[in-house]
C-alpha cells in the first residue's frame, strides 16, 4: 500500500525568467538540478530549448548555437551526462523527422549527428511516438508512427514495431544503428507508449520495459526486454493493472516505474459532444510498478475526484523528469474545449516526493563564541528544510506541561529572536516549498548570450565568504578548506597523530571571522591562489558508541550553466577533538547516550544556521518533533533555553521533504568559547616559486591581545596513516612572528595526500598569545588527480 504522504503534491508558483508557453507533446531530461525542456506543439510546433532550475524556480532560455534542430513533437529525447539526444518527431503536421541531433549542454553547441546504417536493413524511418531509452553507451528505440504517404497533407498512419540500437561514441557523437537479433513474442505496433530501463542491483542484467501505447485503440499492456539475451517477455503482474493508456509518462525513482496521466477510455461516460470526444479522456490516475516484484499499486485512482486542486489535473502528452527521489510534472493538454474542438494546455509545475529524503553530513561548524555557534551541513537534493536538533550534559529546566501547549502549528510565526534570517517556523512543511534558495546561483535569464555564472560562495548567513580563482599554468588548481582546531601549544620535535597534538587542558577560545573578500570575484596571478577563512572552533564529533574521524565535505558545486570547468568552494569542517578531561565551571550532569534528551533548535530553509539557544522539551516528552511526518510543534508555545560559555552540545540535522522527516545525520560535537585565546589566522594564500611554495596568512582579527607567534604545520606521510588515512599526522615546518613561511620541495616531497574528498595536501596554521594558542586554520592544497609528488 502507498503511505499517504505520497500524496503530498507540491504546486510549484512564483517563477522567474521567461516562462514557456503551455505545449504537450514536448518532452524533458535532468541535468543535477536542471530540468531541460524541448519542443512541444500547441498553435505551432516550439523549437526552443527552455531551462527550468528546481533549486532557484527560475526558468532561462540558454542561447544555443551551432546545427540547431528544428522545432519537433513526440521526438525521442534522451540524456548522456551533460549531452541531450534528439531523435525523430513531428516537425510539422503529417511530416516526421528520422534526424538525430546531439547538444553539448556544457556550451549549450548543437550539433547534427549522422549515424552510419545498420550493416544489414535499412536505418529507422521518419516517425513520432517512439520511445528512446539509454542504457550505457546505447540508446534503444521502438516502435512509433509512420507516414505511409509520400503527401504531408494526406495521412496515412502506419503503426510500428522494429526495434534499433544506437551506439554513442564516449563523450561526443555517435557509431551507428543496428537491428538486435531478439527473441520470443515482440510487442504488437504502437505510438505513444513509454519505455524504461531498470537494472536490479543484485543482477547484471538490464531490461527494458514497455508500457501501453495506442494502435487504433489504447494498450495496457506491459513488456520486458532482457538487453542482455535480448529476449521478449510479458510479465506476470500482481495488483491493479492501470487503465489502458497513451500519450503517459513512465519515471524511474529506485525499483518503482511511476506511471502518470494519459488518454485511457472514456468508460462510457455521456458526454454531449461528438462521438470522437466520446472515445478517451484525460486521467490523473498515478500508479507505479515495483520491478522488483512486478507488483502494481494504484496511488490515485481514475474514481478518485479532486475537489480541491490538490494535485495535478487530467493531461496528456505532459513531460515527467525525476530529480533525486523527487518527480515533476509540466504542462500537457487536458482534452479538447468542445465548442472550438481545439485542445486545452495546462500550464502548472508541480511536483511530488516518493520518499522521505536521506540524512544530511553532519554539522560542521563554522564560527563559535561563548553563546552561540554558526553552524552549517551539506545540502540535500530537493529537500524543503531541515530540523536542527541539539542536546547537553547541562541540565536543564523542563518546560511545564503549560508550555508544550498542543504540537501542532496553527499558523506561521516569524519569532524575532530566532537564530538568524534562515530560521523559519512554518505551519507546515509546505510553507517552505515556494521558497527560493538564495546560496545557489541565479539562472536570469531571457535568451543571453553569457552563460549563467555560478560564483563560488560559502553560505549567505555565514559571516565569511571564499574567495578563489583557477590557476592558469597548471591544474593543481588550490583550494582551501578551512578547519579550526583547538591545539595546544607545539615543540618543533612534536610529531604525532590529530589527536595527540592536542593540549586538553587548553580552554577553547572564542574565535572571530575572517575578513570578507568583496563581491566581485578576485582575480588571481597563474602564480597565486588566495582565499579567505571561515571560523570554526572546539569541534567534537562522536557517534553514540565511540569517537571517530571526522572528515566530511560538501562536495564541489557544479555549475548551473554546466561549464566545461569546475567552479570549488571553500567549506568549513569539523575535527576531531577528545573529550576534555578538565570539568568545566559549569555543572555537569553525565547522562548515558540513550538517555540524551534532544531538543529542537528549528526548522530552517537552508543548509546553515546560528544557534544561540533551543527549545526546551514539555514535561514528559523525549522529543517534540514527529518523525513519521512533518508536523512540528508551535515553538512560540515552547520556553527557550540560551546556551552558555565553554560547553559542550551535540547536534544533529535531519532534512524534511513532502514526505516528512528523513533520518538524522551522525552526531557532532562543539563547545562554546571562553574569551581570551586569539582567533584563526585567515586569508590563506599558496604560490608556488624557485624553493617550493610560500604560504601566507593574515592575522587573527580576534587577536585578544598582542600575538607571539604563529605555528605552520604539513601532514607528512607516515605507516601509521596509511593504515588510517583519516587520522593525519603533522610535522611543525614554521614557528615564528612573520605571517608567511617557505615550504621546500623536499618538505613537500614528505607530504601526505589526503583522498578523503579531492586529492589534496593538507597544512595548519594557529597563532599564539599570552594564554596560549588559538585554533588552528587546516588549508587543503588541491593536487588534481595525479599522485605525483607536488609541483611536478
Amino acid at each position: 500500500m502507498a503511505a499517504p504522504s505520497l500524496l503530498n503534491w507540491r504546486r510549484v508558483s512564483s517563477f522567474t525568467g521567461p516562462v514557456p508557453r503551455a505545449r504537450h507533446g514536448h518532452r524533458a531530461v535532468a541535468i543535477r538540478e536542471l530540468m531541460i525542456i524541448f519542443g512541444g506543439g500547441n498553435e505551432g510546433i516550439a523549437d526552443e530549448l527552455h531551462v527550468y532550475n528546481t533549486v532557484t524556480n527560475q526558468w532561462f532560455l540558454p542561447a544555443v548555437r551551432g546545427d540547431i534542430p528544428p522545432g519537433c513533437a513526440a521526438h525521442g529525447f534522451v540524456c548522456d551526462g551533460t549531452r541531450i539526444l534528439v531523435f525523430g518527431g513531428m516537425v510539422e503536421y503529417g511530416r516526421y523527422s528520422n534526424e538525430l541531433y546531439e547538444l553539448q549542454a556544457s556550451r549549450w553547441l548543437w550539433k547534427k549527428v549522422k549515424p552510419h546504417p545498420p550493416s544489414s536493413g535499412s536505418p529507422p524511418c521518419p516517425r513520432l511516438g517512439h520511445s528512446f531509452s539509454l542504457y550505457g553507451n546505447k540508446c534503444y528505440l521502438f516502435g512509433g508512427l509512420a507516414n505511409e504517404s509520400e503527401d504531408s497533407n494526406n495521412n496515412v498512419p502506419r503503426y510500428l514495431n522494429d526495434f534499433y540500437e544506437l551506439e554513442l561514441q564516449h563523450g561526443s557523437g555517435v557509431v551507428g544503428w543496428s537491428i538486435p537479433v531478439t527473441k520470443g513474442i515482440v510487442p504488437s505496433p504502437r505510438e505513444s507508449h513509454t519505455a524504461v530501463i531498470y537494472c536490479k542491483r543484485d543482477s547484471g542484467s538490464p531490461k527494458m520495459y514497455v508500457f501501453g501505447g495506442m494502435c487504433g485503440a489504447r494498450l495496457d499492456d506491459l513488456w520486458q526486454l532482457d538487453l542482455e539475451t535480448m529476449s521478449w517477455s510479458k510479465p506476470e503482474t500482481k495488483g491493479t493493472v492501470p487503465l489502458p493508456r497513451s500519450l503517459h509518462t513512465a519515471s524511474v525513482i529506485g525499483n518503482k516505474m511511476y506511471i502518470f496521466g494519459g488518454w485511457v477510455p472514456q468508460k462510457g461516460e455521456n458526454l454531449e459532444t461528438s462521438p470522437h470526444d466520446c472515445e478517451w479522456r484525460c486521467t490523473s490516475s498515478f500508479s507505479y510498478l515495483n520491478l522488483d516484484t512486478a507488483e502494481w499499486t494504484t496511488l490515485v485512482s481514475d474514481s478518485q475526484e479532486d475537489k480541491k486542486n490538490s494535485r495535478p489535473r487530467p493531461r496528456a502528452g505532459h513531460c515527467a523528469v525525476a530529480i533525486g527521489t523527487r518527480l515533476y510534472f509540466w504542462s500537457g493538454r487536458d482534452g479538447y474545449r468542445k465548442a472550438l474542438n481545439s485542445q486545452v494546455c495546462c500550464k502548472d509545475l508541480w511536483y511530488l516526493d516518493t520518499e522521505k529524503p536521506p540524512a544530511p553530513s553532519q554539522v560542521q561548524l563554522i564560527k563559535a563564541t561563548t553563546n552561540s555557534f554558526h553552524v552549517k551541513w551539506d545540502e540535500v537534493p530537493t529537500v524543503e528544510g531541515y530540523l536542527l536538533q541539539l542536546n547537553t550534559d547541562l541540565p536543564y529546566q523542563a518546560a511545564s506541561s503549560d508550555s508544550s501547549a498542543s504540537p501542532n502549528m496553527q499558523g506561521v510565526r516569524m519569532d524575532p529572536h530566532r537564530q538568524g534570517s534562515n530560521s523559519i517556523i512554518p505551519n507546515s512543511i509546505s510553507e517552505i516549498v515556494n521558497s527560493v534558495k538564495s546560496e545557489h546561483t541565479a539562472m536570469k535569464g531571457t535568451s543571453v548570450k553569457n552563460k549563467p555564472d555560478l560564483k563560488a560562495s560559502t553560505d549567505s548567513n555565514a559571516s565569511s565568504h571564499s574567495s578563489l580563482a583557477a590557476n592558469a599554468s597548471n591544474h593543481n588548481s588550490c583550494v582551501v578548506d578551512m578547519l579550526r582546531k583547538n591545539e595546544g601549544p607545539h615543540t618543533s620535535a612534536d610529531i604525532g597523530v590529530l589527536s595527540s597534538c592536542l593540549d586538553l587542558r587548553t580552554v577553547i577560545p572564542e574565535t572571530s571571522v575572517s575578513s570578507t573578500v568583496s563581491s566581485a570575484q578576485t582575480m588571481v596571478t597563474q602564480q597565486t591562489i588566495k582565499t579567505e577563512s571561515s571560523s570554526t572552533n572546539g569541534a567534537v564529533v562522536k557517534d553514540e558508541t565511540s569517537l571517530t574521524t571526522f572528515s566530511t565535505k560538501a562536495e564541489v558545486d557544479e555549475t548551473c550553466a554546466l561549464p566545461a570547468t569546475k567552479i570549488s568552494r571553500v567549506e568549513a569542517h569539523a575535527a576531531l577533538l577528545p573529550f576534555s578531561k578538565e570539568t568545566p565551571s559549569n555543572p555537569v550532569a553525565m547522562v548515558k547516550a540513550g538517555e540524551r534528551q534532544w531538543c529542537d533548535v528549528g526548522i530552517f530553509k537552508n543548509n546553515t544556521a546560528l544557534v544561540s539557544q533551543f527549545y526546551l522539551l514539555p514535561k514528559g516528552k523525549q522529543s517534540i518533533s514527529k518523525i513519521g511526518n512533518a508536523d512540528v510543534p508551535d515553538y512560540s508555545l515552547l520556553k527557550k533555553q540560551d546556551l552558555v560559555p565553554g560547553t559542550g552540545y551535540r547536534f544533529r540535522v535531519a532534512a524534511i521533504n513532502g514526505c516528512g522527516i528523513g533520518p538524522f545525520s551522525k552526531i557532532s560535537e562543539f563547545k562554546t568559547c571562553i574569551p581570551g585565546f586569539p582567533g584563526a589566522p585567515s586569508a590563506v594564500r599558496i604560490s608556488k616559486n624557485v624553493e617550493g611554495i610560500h604560504l601566507s596568512w593574515e592575522p587573527p582579527t580576534s587577536p585578544s591581545g598582542n600575538i607571539l607567534e604563529y605555528s605552520a604545520y604539513l601532514a607528512i606521510r607516515t605507516a601509521q596513516i596509511q593504515d588510517n588515512p583519516s587520522q593525519l599526522v603533522f610535522m611543525r615546518i614554521y614557528c615564528g612572528l612573520k605571517t608567511s613561511c617557505i615550504v621546500t620541495a623536499g618538505q613537500l616531497a614528505n607530504a601526505h595526500i589526503d583522498y578523503t574528498s579531492r586529492p589534496a595536501i593538507v597544512f595548519r596554521i594557529s597563532a599564539k598569545n599570552e594564554k596560549g594558542y588559538g585554533p588552528a586554520t587546516q588549508v587543503r592544497w588541491l593536487q588534481g588527480n595525479n599522485k605525483k609528488a607536488p609541483l611536478n
